[in-house]
């Protein structure tokens, strides 16, 4: 047993829809770990779903590994955001004279990387906001608003995204969190792909030895 190669762009063979995000990416302000895929619908690439990320910000979107993002899910990223502190009309894109008013960095509200974890489920059309950080093993459902940080292993849906449970208790989240089993190396994890997949914390609780 081997798995699909960590390498491919379309894993699945005659299925252009199901994309491995590390190897679609050209952007060097996105980073995506291995085996974490997008779904697209129409052929759309995963960086076609990541809105107003300009490399001038200095801000990154981060993916972990083993993720699966649905169709549709939108990050949107800090190049989106407008200032604050006085109107929030963006007079310098229009130039004529205005683009003498563009707002420093400074004076934008930068949220910082948005960062996504492991074993990250979201569901489509979800919404992440930029700066988010979201957790290991975090589900996060259809259509959700992320504004605020989700905790690991933690059910999140919504507009705003609002808590609906823990998926485990908070001494097996601390465990897995402890055993990292997506770190490991891949002969390993297909050694305990059925733990992985059924939750199995008996046999999971042996790839820490």
């Amino acid at each position: 047993m081997t798995g699909p190669n960590p390498d491919e762009r379309y894993p699945l063979p005659g299925d252009n829809n199901l994309q491995f995000i590390k190897n679609t990416i050209t952007k060097p302000n996105i980073i995506a770990g291995d085996y974490s895929y997008y779904y697209a619908l129409n052929g759309e690439s995963f960086e076609d779903q990541v809105l107003y990320h300009y490399e001038f910000i200095g801000t990154k979107l981060i993916i972990g590994k083993f993720c699966s993002i649905a169709s549709e899910t939108r990050f949107m990223m800090d190049g989106g955001n407008h200032r604050m502190d006085g109107s929030t009309f963006p007079f310098n894109i229009f130039g004529n004279g205005w683009e003498k008013f563009t707002p420093s960095i400074e004076n934008l509200p930068i949220k910082g990387d948005t960062i996504i974890g492991n074993d990250v489920w979201i569901g489509r059309r979800a919404t992440i906001m930029a700066g988010v950080q979201i957790g290991d093993g975090a589900i996060i459902g259809a259509e959700a608003v992320v504004a605020k940080n989700v905790e690991p292993y933690t059910i999140v849906g919504g507009n705003p995204a609002r808590e609906i449970r823990k998926r485990f208790s908070t001494e097996i989240i601390q465990e897995l969190l402890e055993i990292k089993w997506w770190d490991c190396d891949i002969e390993v994890i297909n050694q305990y792909i059925g733990a992985i997949g059924s939750g199995n914390m008996d046999l999971l609780r042996k790839m820490r030895r």
